[in-house]
């Protein structure tokens, strides 16, 4: 009995080891969930693309027509025309789709118009166009 005793010193380094090894394996099951959640969002958004093809002026409304070259449907969520929130109908483009997406606003003659168009997925086109004069 007194010889098991002498080596209690030896429990402590393997009871060290199997708590270390229990958190490095506690650590990577959580960072092995999160990345599984943010990438499986990832590939929905890096597969969501859209270009715009034309856009037109006419009265009292800015027409944009819009083609999806991604992955994924794109349903459009905001619109800014001059960085002010514009109301438009409601678009939603499936993959290798097109349509038009109108805008109300009352724009002037030959003037250049920042107009932003955000998907339900946070994608965005950005540019700035010139109305006809």
């Amino acid at each position: 009995m007194k010889r098991f005793l002498k080596n209690v010193k030896a429990i402590t380094p393997v009871l060290s080891n199997v708590l270390l090894m229990l958190i490095a394996v506690a650590g990577m099951s959580i960072a092995i969930a999160a990345s599984y959640v943010i990438t499986g969002n990832l590939h929905d958004t890096m597969g969501e693309r859209f270009i715009v093809e034309d856009a037109w002026f006419t009265t009292d409304e800015i027409a944009i027509y819009l083609r999806n070259t991604g992955k994924v449907s794109i349903s459009v969520a905001a619109v800014y025309v001059n960085h002010t929130s514009r109301s438009f109908t409601a678009l939603r483009i499936e993959k290798e789709g097109h349509g038009w997406l109108n805008i109300t606003y009352a724009w002037r003659a030959n003037t250049v118009h920042h107009i932003n168009i955000v998907s339900s997925r946070g994608t965005q086109i950005v540019d700035y166009y010139r109305s006809p004069t």
